[in-house]
């Protein structure tokens, strides 16, 4: 053996686990999604074809697909594949306006975007004749004919080659608002998602016997942290295309799910629904008044996280890095794959017990935003990765998360940016100023207010504000309360004085851990 073959063999990528898994967890089950149950041996057969149908279509290293569809199996069959081929993949957010994914679109110019009809197809439909214009192919994922999901596995052949993948590649882009309400893609490697999964395992006890049900959003890391993890430890992932409260009854008595990502409101329904408590529910809730449940994580009384639920992390982190079941207090400790420091604006580390930016270095850093390398330099540009968040060290130097530099908005499992909002508001001709806040509620914890400033003659009611709001931005998004102000307070700067704002329009409950 020469030397030179060692950083071949010392290589692994997220696609090797699965190849591992089709050797040792041959008939092990590895993912269920409606009656389609699968082994590892037969979902490592699958995304071989995958990969060479993608490949046949053009595919290679470098290149990237775009998933705007709900929650499928097929989603983590396209991420391996593009695991073995050296691609990459984005599940964009498929609850966005027609005009917003354009957007996603022209800013990530995927080489083939696999679209789903059902729910989702009219952000397809509204802009299909402007598609033919660019050289870039559609898969229908829910369709039937040539350009359809499985024809694609069907021209594939159940042939790894084995390419050299870099692990330090980007595999997953996730887009965010980054904080200036501009999307933008965030790039995460194998090393990050492989990283992440062991982190996730450990903190949320699962393992080969794990069943985890993939309810979230699969464009948010908050429910792929938990799949990772479950995939990697060689359990199952279950998955359901949308919340629906009677379906997951079922699928956790079925399935004896043990692991789930659900929010407080979902799982009020399914209390309601079985109500008489017929249902076998005990894998995921062992007791039925939910004393043992920590929202959003349906997680095992003896795992870690279930007793230190604190935590801090982005998805430019790959998730959560600083964890509290690691120790000490506050949001808790980082990872042992991460560095984290606290700055001030010129660079320099702070003093303990003082608030600074937090500041990260490590594999589990994203690669940088897709396609935005201004961006990526300023935050950057001292060798640490800026989160454009606060902490603060602790005495027994553990980490406390202080806020956003810029302020958030929690609605649900949402996160909406108020520069995104404001932006959209603007564009009405009659507005001059606005200020989007949120304020408390009870049920999703903050609901979304825009406080507006007329201009002098022009006339505009709440639910004008709303609708313009609705069809040009994800409903999520929209403000459900509008206010009309004759001005806003402003600093002495001439930025609008938030705090004003708020203390002047109901504002609170935005999002704080740690």
């Amino acid at each position: 053996m020469r030397i030179d073959q060692f950083p071949a063999i010392r290589q692994f990528n997220f696609a090797d686990t699965l190849r591992e898994h089709s050797r040792s967890r041959p008939n092990m089950i590895a993912s269920v999604d409606g009656p389609e149950r699968l082994t590892y041996r037969q979902l490592d057969c699958r995304v071989n074809k995958v990969a060479d149908g993608l490949r046949k279509r053009g595919v290679g290293p470098g290149d990237r697909i775009m998933w705007v569809g709900q929650n499928s199996a097929r989603v983590m069959e396209l991420l391996l594949a593009c695991a073995k081929i050296g691609a990459q993949l984005c599940p964009a957010n498929w609850r966005v306006s027609p005009p917003e994914f354009a957007d996603l679109v022209h800013r990530f110019d995927p080489k083939i975007v696999f679209w789903q009809d059902i729910e989702v197809g009219d952000i397809y439909h509204v802009n299909k004749e402007t598609w033919k214009t660019h050289d870039r192919q559609w898969v229908q994922h829910d369709g039937t004919g040539a350009d359809c999901y499985e024809a694609l596995i069907e021209s594939g052949e159940d042939h790894d080659p084995e390419t050299f993948v870099d692990a330090d590649t980007p595999l997953l882009a996730i887009y965010t608002a980054a904080f200036d309400g501009a999307a933008k893609a965030a790039q995460l490697s194998h090393n990050a998602i492989l990283l992440q999964a062991l982190l996730s395992a450990r903190g949320q006890a699962i393992d080969e016997t794990s069943s985890y049900l993939m309810s979230g959003p699969m464009f948010h890391v908050g429910v792929l942290m938990g799949g990772f993890a479950a995939f990697v430890a060689g359990g199952r992932c279950v998955y359901v295309r949308r919340v629906d409260a009677a379906e997951l009854l079922d699928l956790v008595e079925r399935e004896h799910v043990s692991h789930a990502y659900l929010p407080g409101p979902v799982v009020d329904q399914m209390m309601k629904l079985d109500a008489a408590g017929k249902r076998d529910l005990s894998s995921l809730f062992p007791s039925r008044d939910l004393k043992d449940w920590a929202p959003p994580l349906a997680i095992p009384e003896h795992a870690p996280m279930r007793h230190h639920m604190g935590q801090y992390g982005q998805t430019e982190l790959m998730g959560s890095v600083v964890l509290a079941w690691l120790g000490g207090s506050g949001a808790g400790r980082p990872g042992p794959f991460l560095q984290i420091r606290l700055l001030d604006e010129a660079g320099r580390e702070v003093p303990d017990g003082e608030t600074g930016e937090i500041a990260a270095r490590g594999p589990l850093v994203m690669n940088g935003y897709y396609g935005a390398d201004a961006v990526n330099q300023a935050r950057s540009a001292d060798g640490w990765y800026r989160t454009n968040d606060l902490g603060r060290r602790n005495p027994d130097g553990s980490l406390s998360f202080v806020g956003p530099k810029a302020t958030m908005i929690k609605s649900g499992l949402e996160n909406i940016y108020p520069a995104e909002v404001e932006a959209c508001i603007r564009a009405l001709p009659e507005v001059s100023d606005v200020c989007v806040i949120g304020v408390p509620d009870e049920r999703w914890a903050q609901s979304v207010k825009a406080v507006v400033v007329l201009n002098d003659t022009a006339a505009l009611d709440e639910h004008a504000v709303i609708e313009h709001c609705r069809h040009a931005i994800a409903s999520y998004k929209k403000p459900k309360i509008v206010a009309f102000a004759p001005a806003l307070p402003r600093l002495p700067n001439g930025f609008v004085d938030r705090a004003a704002v708020d203390a002047g329009w109901g504002g609170g409950g935005y999002p704080k851990v740690g």
